[in-house]
C-alpha cells in the first residue's frame, strides 16, 4: 500500500490540481468570451441566462458518471490522477477499460492496490495519456478543414441530400429525409459493440458444463451486473423513445452504472 500513499501524495496533489485548475481557468475565458459575443451580436440577455442555467443543469447527471469513475479508478490509480484524467479530456468509458488493459499487460492481475507497482502505474500512466493525444495531434492537422465542413453543413453527399430535400418540399411532393453515419460515428458504434463483446464473452466463459449441469467456474456476480446495466440502459432508452425526452440522454450512462452498483451490492450477498 506504499505505492498508493504516494500517489495520493501532497505532490501528486499538487501537480493534478494545477493542470485541472488551468483547464478550469480556459473554461471560465472562453464562457465570459462567449457571453459578450452573444450580446454583440443582439442575443436576448434572459436567452442567454436560460441556456446557461439549462447546460449547468444537465451537467450534473452526466458528472456524476465521471465522479464513479473518479471513486472505480481511485482504489489503485489514487484519487489526483483519475481526477486529472476525467477532468481535463479523458472519458469514462475509455479511462477504465484502457486502465484495465494495461494493468493486466504488465502482469499485475488487473487494477488492484495491493498489486500495483511503480512500474505498474507508470505504464498505466503513460498508455492512458499516448491513447487519447491523438484527436488534439489530427486536429493540428485537419482541424481547419473539420471546421470548414461543419460551417458548410456537412459533406457534399449530405449537401446533395438536402438540396434533393428542399426541392421535393418545394414541388410539393414527398421530402426524402437521408442521414448517412459518418464513418467516426460507425468506427465508434463498432468498438464498443467489441468491447462489449470481449467482456460479456469472458463472463459466459466460466460457464462450465458437466454431465448436462451447468456452473460457473468463477463468480456469476460480473455476468448478472452486466446484464442489469444492459437492462438499464434499455429502460432508459425506451423512456427517451417512448416520451421524447432528448433530455434522458444526460444521466442514462450515469443512472445504469448506479443501478448496476446497486445491484452488485445486493447480489454479492449471494455469492
Amino acid at each position: 500500500m506504499e505505492i498508493l500513499a504516494k500517489l495520493n501524495g501532497a505532490f501528486m496533489y499538487l501537480i493534478c490540481g494545477a493542470i485541472i485548475l488551468l483547464v478550469a481557468v480556459i473554461c471560465v475565458i472562453f464562457a465570459v468570451r462567449a457571453y459578450r459575443a452573444g450580446k454583440a451580436m443582439g442575443i436576448d440577455t434572459g436567452k442567454m441566462k436560460r441556456v446557461i442555467t439549462a447546460s449547468a443543469t444537465f451537467s450534473i447527471l452526466p458528472g456524476i458518471g465521471i465522479l464513479l469513475g473518479v471513486i472505480a479508478l481511485s482504489g489503485s490509480l489514487g484519487t489526483p490522477w483519475p481526477w486529472r484524467r476525467l477532468s481535463v479530456i479523458g472519458a469514462l468509458h475509455y479511462e477504465t477499460q484502457v486502465a484495465e488493459a494495461a494493468a493486466e499487460a504488465v502482469g499485475g492481475g488487473g487494477l488492484s492496490a495491493s498489486t500495483m507497482t511503480g512500474e505498474g502505474f507508470t505504464t498505466i500512466a503513460l498508455l492512458m495519456c499516448f491513447c487519447i493525444i491523438w484527436g488534439m495531434v489530427l486536429m493540428i492537422f485537419n482541424g481547419k478543414s473539420y471546421v470548414t465542413r461543419l460551417m458548410s453543413g456537412g459533406s457534399k453527399k449530405d449537401a446533395a441530400a438536402h438540396k434533393a430535400g428542399e426541392a421535393d418540399a418545394k414541388s410539393g411532393g414527398p421530402v426524402k429525409k437521408k442521414s448517412t453515419a459518418g464513418f467516426g460515428d460507425i468506427a465508434m458504434t463498432a468498438m464498443f459493440i467489441g468491447l462489449v463483446s470481449a467482456y460479456i464473452a469472458s463472463y459466459v466463459g466460466t460457464i462450465v458444463s458437466s454431465e448436462g449441469v451447468f456452473t460457473f467456474k468463477g463468480s456469476w456476480l460480473s455476468l448478472a451486473v452486466s446484464i442489469v446495466a444492459a437492462l438499464a440502459m434499455a429502460a432508459f432508452l425506451y423512456i427517451k423513445n417512448k416520451t421524447k425526452a432528448e433530455w434522458v440522454d444526460s444521466f442514462s450512462v450515469a443512472g445504469s452504472m448506479l443501478i448496476a452498483m446497486a445491484s452488485a451490492i445486493l447480489l454479492g450477498g449471494l455469492v
